[in-house]
């Protein structure tokens, strides 16, 4: 089921439903450079134990639109997440895995009034590591504007970055996550203006911002990490849970950075059994 909405400034963020909508919502959102279909199997889980799973494309990613003026940064999709947030019936819970997660954490822990019933932040805390982040970064970046011959290639390309992941035999996940222009080259669904200039999602710097938001929130929430992760270490995560004294832990064996995709067994476990640990679908319909 498709679902739309207009941000502050006027773009379109497209998304897609899974469930009864009379039903709580879970609100998943996607990390840098991947598009909603990263959800489909928690999302259809969910959906199968009584929540109302929307999944949405952040702006310049997937069908939602690119902004003109190439605005990306950590405050636009903060605005964004507010926005997905008060367009549900009721508060949803939150599943945000890294770019969308820390937007999430500033738009609540800036926020007034809660926006989340509940929120799940994935391999990603305020404090990255420099490191995993430049690795991320550089592979995005590194067939931006010349993209792939084929999806033979790119699925190459991303087992060569994470070898840890099967290389998948079924190729029609990965086409999701490019298009085909009519130079007949696959490139990456999402505006190459995302990596480049002064209104991309630069977060290094605020760590005392994220930190301060961490420290506010007073909703239940749960810190998922993959246990390979280049980006969220141990010691991040402990400081973490330092900061948000309710929030609880999952540390998902055999994921790296993409947790979902790496292991979205143990990922769904994860997030269902925190939701049970929260008031029930029947409670929260109201």
């Amino acid at each position: 089921m498709r679902r739309t909405f207009t941000t502050t400034d006027g773009l379109t963020l497209v998304g897609a439903a899974v469930g009864d909508e009379r039903r709580p919502p879970v609100l998943l959102m996607h990390g840098g450079g991947q598009t909603r279909h990263a959800w489909g199997g928690t999302a259809r889980a969910l959906a199968a134990r009584g929540w109302y799973a929307l999944a949405v494309d952040l702006r310049g990613h997937g069908d939602s639109d690119w902004a003109p003026d190439g605005t990306y940064a950590l405050d636009a999709h903060a605005r964004d997440m507010a926005t997905l947030a008060r367009g549900c019936a009721q508060p949803p819970v939150f599943v945000g895995a890294s770019l969308s997660g820390l937007a999430a954490l500033v738009a609540q822990g800036e926020a007034e009034a809660a926006l989340f019933a509940a929120l799940v932040l994935v391999d990603v805390t305020p404090r990255l590591d420099p490191d995993g982040t430049r690795q991320i970064l550089d592979f995005m970046r590194a067939r931006l504007h010349d993209g792939f011959a084929t999806l033979e290639e790119a699925a190459d390309a991303i087992a060569t970055y994470n070898p840890h992941r099967p290389r998948p035999t079924d190729l029609g996940g990965l086409a999701k996550n490019l298009r085909l222009h009519p130079d007949g080259r696959y490139r990456w669904h999402w505006d190459p203006a995302f990596m480049a200039g002064e209104r991309s999602p630069n977060v290094h710097g605020q760590e005392a911002r994220l930190v301060a938001c961490a420290r506010a929130l007073r909703l239940p929430t749960l810190l998922v990490r993959g246990r390979m992760s280049n980006l969220v270490t141990e010691e991040a995560a402990a400081e973490f849970l330092a900061d948000v004294p309710q929030a609880r832990f999952a540390d998902v064996s055999g994921a790296g950075h993409m947790v979902a995709g790496d292991r979205n067994d143990l990922f769904t476990d994860a997030v269902v059994d925190f939701l049970q640990g929260i008031p029930a679908p029947d409670t929260l319909a109201g």
